[in-house]
């Protein structure tokens, strides 16, 4: 087969072609056009085509729009074979699932698990059904599913969990101290009154000043849909910063940009967003998430609209390190405080980043080690000026190397010169740009703390049709998985109704089995990925009012939603759990002696 790439398209010669014939055109030499029509099978394309493709004769053909489905992947398990010796089998029978299946996707984590993302419960079950049966032809273990969470941040109620205005209650002492636990903020860490967090490296040479904010609602939305624009920019951006050659931007794309510029600075209205787009300094995780970072310190110009003004390098005492603040940001958004899930609809806004502390110790070290050059040089010369004269060639080849070396081109020395910096300001805690890092991330963390954290759940659009008798058991069903209806109409000239709601995809599992049980197979529902949803209870509330302390009791004791799903992921994870398993632990004995 011969084969040749070009630029987006991918040439070959088709030399396996399939005809499904029936018993009326057996033995036919010809096909007539209309049988075969949806009868032709294209062999041999397995190594090319992925989900799918665009077969012309020509290369200037341009390629039909690809397929867009309305199930989006969110529940995802962990796939292994039971006999390690079948890896091999389990890799390819995974590769055909993902070729077979346009709505499956297949990823290898960073621990080095195999996992299937799928649409929903049903269709996890058809595809392990398939990669046991048809393409792996194994038997394999699976995870228990798991489950995607976000953290993000709200505004602060106004009310309390009693519907009473906060601030005009009388302040009881606190019961439980979880909450202060939680949000204890080491010695060192500066909080204002307005959540502003201030911290120091290690070796205090730099301070960071760093704020949290909520995004609005439909900038968070703008964000998610953008993404794939979103990298395109950072891609350009990153060519420009480190001089490399890249074409030019296509114009469409480059209208697509300056259009979701617009609709940002219209989203981001009022007082406290003045100037933001302008502002930003990059968006995350992985650099294209609905998180942004805002530069709000004087002396930098850096933001990620590099691609519609073709600016030059920032040329400030930053820029040898804007990178480390950026890594920080996007190692916070990546895992929240809460339960080591990504961030979602949260604005960090740096608003102070001094770094006079490292200045002043980077010309002082870069004096001694002038110093030090300098001595050394005296002491090369004058051991070249005392070699004897019958080696010529040697020191001759020498000078030329030092001469060579101190001609170097801009760029070499530009490196050698951010090398020298981060090497002057090295020490003990390491190097200074993992220091930024790490005091970046912190910040950030503490910055999410000193703010009300709420975890945002994935959520079904959940279409039931049911009969009038059965109206009943669908909503018990419905409400006791933390469902919600939307809309309830009767459908024209039957007597089923149809009802529309929400349901977390956390509660789905077993939902279609048990709300057909209830009603004996009078209701069937159909469950589509739709949103995020932020769970409006309070993971870490704990009772600060008379009013609470009485409604509640002592131990505050009652279901916390937003609390059980941030336990169940960090026991998954490994992570600390703050609960009581056995309380008052005592050997019960009976009043009666054994006998």
């Amino acid at each position: 087969m011969e084969i040749k790439f070009m630029t987006g398209v991918l040439a070959w010669k088709i030399l396996m072609i399939h005809i499904c014939i029936s018993h009326q055109t057996r033995g036919m030499w010809y096909l007539p056009v209309q049988l075969m029509a949806g009868a032709l099978g294209i062999g041999g394309l397995q190594e090319f085509v992925l989900k799918s493709a665009t077969l012309s004769t020509s290369p200037a053909c341009p390629p039909f729009t690809p397929l867009n489905f309305e199930a989006t992947p969110i529940v995802r398990v962990a796939v292994e074979p039971k006999h390690p010796s079948e890896m091999p089998q389990l890799v390819r029978g995974m590769k055909l699932l993902n070729q077979a299946d346009p709505c499956v996707q297949v990823l290898i984590q960073e621990t080095g698990e195999h996992v299937l993302v799928t649409a929903g419960e049903v269709h996890l079950q058809r595809c392990l059904d398939d990669l046991k049966e048809r393409f792996a032809k194994i038997q394999i273990s699976v995870s228990e599913p798991i489950i995607p969470f976000r953290e993000t941040i709200t505004r602060p109620p106004k009310v309390d969990m009693v519907n009473e205005e906060i601030g005009k209650q009388q302040k009881v002492a606190v019961i439980h101290q979880a909450k202060e636990d939680q949000n204890k903020i080491p010695e060192g860490v500066q909080v204002d009154s307005d959540g502003l967090i201030t911290m120091s490296t290690p070796n205090k040479y730099a301070t960071l000043s760093v704020r949290a904010m909520p995004l609005p609602e439909e900038v968070t939305q703008l964000l998610e849909e953008n993404s794939d624009l979103i990298r395109t920019m950072e891609q350009f951006n990153s060519s420009l910063n480190e001089d490399k050659k890249m074409h030019e931007i296509n114009q469409k794309i480059l209208d697509r940009i300056q259009e979701f510029k617009q609709k940002l600075e219209k989203n981001l209205q009022g007082r406290k967003w003045r100037n933001a787009v302008d502002q930003i300094w990059s968006f995350g995780p992985r650099k294209c998430g609905p998180n942004i970072l805002l530069s709000k310190f004087e002396g930098y110009r850096k933001t990620v609209w590099q691609c519609l003004d073709k600016t030059t390098k920032e040329v400030s005492k930053y820029r040898d390190f804007d990178n480390s603040i950026v890594s920080g940001f996007q190692l916070a958004t990546l895992s929240g405080p809460m339960c080591e899930e990504p961030l979602m609809g949260v604005c960090f806004i740096v608003e102070k980043w001094d770094m006079s502390k490292a200045e002043e110790q980077m010309s002082a070290n870069r004096q001694d080690s002038e110093e030090l050059d300098a001595t050394e040089q005296t002491k090369n010369e004058d051991k070249v000026t005392s070699l004897p004269s019958s080696y010529p060639t040697e020191s001759s080849s020498e000078n030329k190397k030092l001469q060579d070396g101190s001609q170097g081109s801009p760029n070499s020395s530009e490196k050698s010169s951010k090398r020298k910096g981060e090497t002057l300001l090295a020490d003990c805690y390491g190097p200074f740009s993992g220091q930024l890092i790490a005091t970046m991330k912190e910040a950030c963390r503490y910055a999410l703390q000193v703010k009300p954290q709420r975890l945002m759940a994935a959520m079904y659009t959940c279409e039931i049709m049911a009969t009038a008798e059965v109206l009943g058991r669908v909503y018990a069903v419905l409400s006791k998985r933390e469902g919600r209806v939307l809309q309830e109409e009767m459908k024209e000239g039957t007597d089923m109704f149809i009802i529309k709601a929400v349901l977390p995809v956390a509660e789905s599992f077993g939902f279609a089995d048990e709300i057909r049980k209830r009603t004996s197979g009078l209701a069937s529902p159909q469950l589509v990925f739709s949103h995020w949803e932020i769970i409006s209870g309070d993971p870490f509330w704990v009772p600060t009012t008379e009013e609470e302390y009485l409604h509640f009791g002592e131990k505050a004791d009652s279901e916390n939603q937003a609390r059980k799903y941030m336990n169940a992921v960090r026991k998954r994870k490994g992570l600390y759990v703050e609960e009581k398993i056995v309380e008052h632990a005592e050997k019960q004995r009976t009043l009666s002696r054994n006998k």
